[in-house]
């Protein structure tokens, strides 16, 4: 964990806590970095509210449980989670089958440093907070490494759906469609753009609406609780989505199948997870499953598709053309790099580029086993499964072991290592 030095004790527990989740909010080297990270922290945590985050379970837990865990009254204990939950700090996550909400502490990412500029009104100081969130993401590499630095992004990218080539046609599947994405959800809300919202307060707004990213089903159903958006009808959804693609935004959703919680159009200048893979060539969001295929007798060579590029995945490079005593230029897709949004070829005036089916991105099915991969990625597996939740544990656990089963054998082997505890090991072996 480091030194963690210049900080109180409650928020020294609080950062030791968070790293036992899927995603840390680790001390940075960089002297600048580090005062942003100790200022995030002061800014969003009293150190009263630090102490009770500190000691939530990494699983969602009961408040009757959670109450017996702390050694506390139940009432009393809700009051001290309120104002935790009206910032976004805390999940109270209600099952839409009825009983007792359950309680669980948000990661930094995707979490509560989005909640944190989710009300562009009132509340904390919020130029403060973007000037610290600034420092601590661009200080150093440390905190970025952390949440993009392992295979399981926690965001994927959704190709343009007009922009998919008509022959042959592909197999796309329901989850790799944002219009299905939104049409089989259960509940929509609409929210302010976290990242956009920075860039108001940093001084480098774009002309983007900062109203533009979605929460979906059990999302929306907090986002539109809590105050942090507005609660809209599926036909909202679908033109909010219509007019994001219009404008050549990317959209990225939830790195999961079933009943993603987000889905939010992004515009390079202002997206942290775009900006990642330029600035720091990490592999911030799992790809579409496309890529932009070329018709070379339709293309002029305008570099618009290099222009709109979100991510710099297009140059363009001088092509010899028979009887010309110039070179043309013809773009070049970086594939490696490539998210397969389908922008570029929106920005094509002539259609020349078409999104073809590449290979399919392997998307963790549902929550828990994106936070089962990610947790066993950053060697958190034990504090995932061997934990002090209630409620949803048997469910969660069963959910959790389902998922280990569907890994790769050797990363089953890794797994096992990290918890040694007989029910893994024998549920592995079965398999």
């Amino acid at each position: 964990m480091g030194h963690l030095h210049g900080v109180k004790e409650q928020y020294r527990e609080l950062v030791e806590r968070l790293a036992a989740g899927h995603v840390g909010m680790p001390e940075p080297r960089d002297p600048r970095a580090r005062e942003g990270w100790r200022e995030i922290l002061e800014i969003l945590f009293t150190p009263d509210e630090a102490a009770l985050a500190s000691r939530l379970p990494v699983r969602p837990t009961s408040l009757g449980r959670l109450a017996a865990l702390l050694g506390v009254d139940a009432a009393s204990l809700r009051a001290r989670l309120e104002p935790l939950c009206e910032k976004g700090i805390v999940f109270d996550l209600v099952d839409p089958r009825g009983g007792e909400p359950v309680y669980v502490l948000a990661p930094p990412v995707v979490g509560f440093f989005e909640f944190s500029l989710m009300r562009t009104v009132g509340g904390i100081p919020k130029k403060r907070l973007c000037e610290a969130y600034e420092a601590y993401f661009h200080g150093d590499d440390t905190f970025v490494r952390e949440v993009f630095g392992f295979d399981t992004s926690p965001g994927r990218a959704l190709v343009h759906e007009d922009r998919i080539a008509d022959e042959p046609m592909p197999d796309v599947l329901g989850w790799e469609r944002a219009t299905e994405v939104v049409e089989s959800a259960t509940a929509w809300s609409v929210g302010s753009c976290y990242c956009r919202h920075k860039a108001q307060h940093l001084g480098r707004a774009c002309d983007v609406p900062v109203e533009l990213c979605l929460s979906l089903n059990g999302g929306a159903e907090f986002v539109a609780r809590r105050g942090f958006g507005r609660a809209i009808e599926k036909g909202e959804a679908l033109d909010l989505l219509a007019a994001a693609r219009a404008r050549g935004l990317v959209q990225l959703c939830d790195n999961v199948q079933q009943r993603p919680a987000w889905l939010c159009n992004c515009c390079a200048c202002c997206c942290e997870l775009l900006g990642t893979i330029a600035r720091c060539d990490l592999p911030a969001v799992n790809p579409s499953g496309f890529l932009p295929r070329l018709d070379p007798e339709r293309c002029s060579g305008c570099s618009r598709c290099a222009r709109a590029c979100p991510v710099g995945a297009i140059a363009m490079e001088p092509v010899r053309a028979a009887a010309q005593r110039k070179n043309a230029l013809a773009p070049r897709c970086d594939e490696e790099r490539c998210v397969g949004c389908g922008v570029c070829a929106g920005a094509c005036l002539k259609g020349a580029l078409a999104m073809v089916r590449a290979e399919r991105p392997r998307v963790p099915a549902n929550t828990i086993e994106r936070a089962v991969r990610m947790s066993l990625e950053r060697g958190r597996l034990a504090e995932l499964l061997v934990d002090g939740g209630d409620r949803l544990g048997t469910r969660f656990l069963r959910q959790a072991l389902s998922a280990l089963t569907r890994l790769p054998p050797a990363t089953r082997l890794l797994a096992s290592e990290q918890v040694r505890s007989r029910f893994v090991r024998a549920a592995l072996a079965r398999t």
